[in-house]
């Protein structure tokens, strides 16, 4: 016997009834976009590798430490699978000048690939979904994304999230706050850790963002932006909270926010759990008004944000929303063979009427189909609703047995095969 083979570490099956949950998931956001008008872009997975450099900056964690990058060996491009998408989708809306003719809103699901150590929440390939207005300059863009958000939280039933935000301003008010920010870190340099020291003078920004608890008094400490901002840069911050405070929806202010990527100016949010451990980031995104140009396109605005799917159902869990992994409506007790020329017929227009049906089929062939006792076992541990029983009597008067699976008493009818619009219809309507 062959050796097994498993999959990748960090890279993991989604198996039934768990995919229900997702499937679950990615419904609801498909009716949320729809209601907010974003429509489904869908990207390649594999993108050069200079867009990440370029697109999310050379001094990021995700470019120097956690991307999946390679050499082609057929022509020598040096290639990356996608650690995160906005890069991918601005990259995709300049190749095919999607914005001469106006903003799009624009929305994605799909795995992403990040070379880091696994953990609750947190894998080598995750899944993001994520919503991009591009071509769009005012507040009240980032406002309704944030709102977006906000409606799929509550289609979810998704309790225990807030909201913080903060605003990274324009660049010349950056490179106030990074002569001040440099100025402070030099100040105490001793405190620094080895990431902090090797990002001091290429993007200081950057050690704000640090998960290492020993530098989190340092940082709360430091300059903060929001006193650089000029009066552009706080009118467009003012007019995102009051249309938030209008839609009474409830954030705070955390001046150390800055996100893991260049490309944000403006606003920048976050939502977060406390039930996730250090996880605790379910959804983030902000504005991005220079990434557009710095790909290639000409200037234009640009605001987003991208959830992990993986994190957000694990919060459902935490709160103990479930998915009923109930796929099968009718399961369809065929004890001879025989008759499967003359059964299959009614199950496919049962299935086109809606409803779901799942035939009985042994596992082995050549032991028949099985008892009628062992069918309607199978056909109870489906979850179906009801078992529809093509017996032989049944079948030589051209009729089909009805009988519940699910009230108890295992009510149970019968019906005419000719007569199925009647019938089906009527079994569709009920489930």
């Amino acid at each position: 016997m062959a050796d097994k083979l498993t999959a990748v570490k960090g890279m993991n099956d989604i198996l039934p009834p768990d995919s229900a949950r997702w499937e679950a998931l990615e419904s609801a956001v498909r009716e949320v976009m729809r209601l907010h008008a974003y429509r489904n872009i869908r990207t390649p997975i594999v993108e050069p590798t200079a867009l990440f450099i370029r697109g999310l900056g050379e001094v990021t964690d995700i470019v120097e430490k956690e991307m999946y990058s390679f050499e082609d060996r057929l022509n020598g491009e040096q290639l990356t699978l996608r650690p995160e998408s906005t890069a991918g989708v601005v990259r995709a809306v300049v190749e095919h000048n999607m914005l001469y003719e106006g903003g799009k809103r624009l929305y994605y699901m799909g795995p992403m690939f990040r070379h880091e150590r696994p953990q609750r929440g947190r894998y080598r390939q995750f899944h993001q979904i994520g919503a991009e207005a591009l071509g769009f300059g005012g507040p009240e863009v980032d406002a309704e994304l944030i709102l977006l958000a906000c409606s799929l939280w509550k289609a979810l039933g998704l309790t225990d999230v807030r909201l913080e935000l903060n605003s990274l301003g324009q660049p010349p008010e950056r490179l106030q706050h990074r002569a001040a920010l440099i100025a402070y870190f030099e100040q105490h340099a001793d405190q620094l850790d080895e990431d902090a020291k090797r990002r001091l003078h290429s993007n200081p920004l950057r050690i704000l963002d640090s998960k290492n608890p020993a530098m989190k008094a340092l940082n709360e400490a430091a300059p903060q932006l929001l006193d650089f901002l000029g009066e552009q840069s706080l009118a467009h911050f003012n007019a995102v909270k009051a249309i938030l405070d209008a839609n009474a929806v409830a954030y705070s202010i955390n001046p150390r926010l800055v996100r893991g990527m260049d490309y944000y100016n403006l606003t920048v949010f976050e939502f977060i759990t406390e039930r996730l451990g250090s996880q605790g980031t379910v959804c983030g995104g902000g504005r991005y008004d220079y990434l557009i140009e710095e790909i290639g396109g000409k200037p234009a605005p640009a605001v987003g944000w991208a959830l992990g799917v993986e994190r957000v159902l694990e919060l459902l869990k935490e709160q103990g929303a479930g998915v009923a992994d109930v796929l099968t409506d009718v399961y369809a007790i065929v004890p001879d063979a025989a008759a499967l020329p003359q059964v299959m017929p009614v199950l496919q227009s049962l299935r086109s009427m809606g409803v779901s049906v799942q035939m009985h089929a042994p596992t082995d062939s050549a032991a028949g189909m099985g008892s009628m006792k062992s069918q309607f076992k199978k056909a109870d541990a489906s979850g179906a609703q009801h078992a529809l029983v093509f017996g032989p009597d049944e079948l030589a008067q051209g009729q089909v047995t009805v009988k519940s699976l699910r009230d108890g008493q295992g009510a149970q009818r019968t019906e005419t095969l000719a007569n199925i619009s009647h019938w089906g219809h009527s079994l569709q309507s009920a489930l």
